[in-house]
């Protein structure tokens, strides 16, 4: 039976890779040599911690993850770590500096600032986040306890190309919507969190590298914290204190083995970099589409874009959803387009929104 599906551009749950779907269709019924669904296997089964095992030592070759880094498979979204990063790494009398580029990052802030001390090391809300704050403009805290950055924003479509210097303060990112998008030097970083829908499989399972000393402050506060916001329970658990989401760790094993199966990050880099540049050059091209973020700070997931009023961008989104184009409709809160193209969004759906806005221009424009 032939299955149509359309080209999804939503921000998230996103598009899966097509071989992923297919696997995780054939194993719903049973595993082979099992006789039980993936749904159904136990999380205390040898053959769920073969595949948490797997899926961890694969999460280390894409990702290139140092020794000294635990990861961990933690539930409740990126907004959960919003709570759970400063709750383990800002003791009492110290600061965490946050760079305020987004929605996403102002939540975190918003969120940061009911555990203790937070310090906007720069914001670019009175620009609308149409650009990432600048090195020059950081002013950080002598000793802070980390400071926080989102690598990539899905609503404003900004994303970083360089990080930011931070000097001997652990860096910590929200990396949700372009999380191995490209190669990734988490030497870097102290700690990087992502929620799994956008790049690596679907909604309900966050991805968590934590570098090993920085558990030590998670252990100091064992006492205090709940015990599922603790960062070194779930360690020393191996991600298995209480039943985590067993298929959506499986399914992000999947999308795991995809990346390596394409040639890793750096082919993954390539792909996405084409994607996006056909998209930004039609918007370049164009004066009846305006991109919204400033071209420094551009996004390779997620392209937003404006036409030249509100009614023609209700008319487009029509048209493309007719076309089999969805989910473009921009977010609630800022309206226009937008586009997001992650890891698994196939280059032919670029390109075929690509030529059907030149033909929604041709008519309206």
């Amino acid at each position: 039976m032939t299955v149509h599906r359309v080209y999804n551009f939503s921000s998230g749950p996103a598009m899966l890779p097509l071989p992923v779907l297919e696997e995780a269709q054939r194993d719903l019924i049973a595993l082979p040599g099992v006789g039980m669904s993936v749904l159904e296997i136990s999380h205390r089964s040898t053959v769920f911690e073969s595949i948490l095992a797997q899926t961890e030592a694969d999460v280390r070759a894409v990702g290139r993850v140092p020794p000294n880094y635990r990861v961990l498979f933690l539930q409740g979204g990126a907004s959960m770590q919003f709570s759970m990063v400063p709750m383990n790494l800002l003791g009492a009398g110290a600061t965490a500096d946050y760079i305020d580029c987004g929605s996403w990052a102002e939540k975190a802030i918003k969120e940061a600032k009911k555990v203790g001390t937070v310090n906007v090391a720069a914001s670019t809300k009175s620009e609308n986040y149409t650009r990432l704050p600048r090195q020059a403009e950081l002013k950080l805290t002598e000793g802070a306890a980390y400071v926080h950055m989102t690598s990539n924003n899905t609503i404003e479509g900004t994303g970083y190309t360089t990080l930011p210097e931070v000097g001997a303060a652990p860096l910590v990112a929200d990396t949700s919507s372009d999380m191995f998008s490209r190669p990734i030097d988490v030497s870097r970083f102290g700690l990087v969190y992502a929620g799994a829908q956008k790049n690596l499989g679907p909604s309900g399972i966050t991805l968590v590298l934590v570098r090993e000393d920085l558990l030590e402050r998670s252990a100091a506060k064992k006492s205090t914290l709940p015990t599922m916001m603790n960062y070194a329970v779930m360690a020393e658990n191996k991600s298995l204190y209480n039943t985590p989401p067993t298929f959506t760790i499986y399914v992000v094993g999947l999308v795991m083995k995809w990346i390596l199966a394409q040639g890793g990050l750096d082919a993954v880099a390539a792909a996405n970099e084409r994607k996006a540049a056909k998209l930004y050059a039609e918007l370049d091209r164009s004066v009846f589409y305006r991109g919204t973020a400033e071209k420094a700070s551009r996004s390779l997931m997620n392209v937003t874009f404006r036409l030249p009023s509100e009614e023609l961008e209700k008319a487009f989104i029509k048209a493309a959803t007719a076309a089999g184009l969805d989910g473009l409709k921009g977010h609630r809160s800022v309206g226009g387009m937008r586009a997001s193209i992650y890891n698994a969004f196939p280059e032919a759906g670029v390109d075929a929104l690509v030529s059907f806005m030149r033909q929604f221009e041709a008519k309206q424009g």
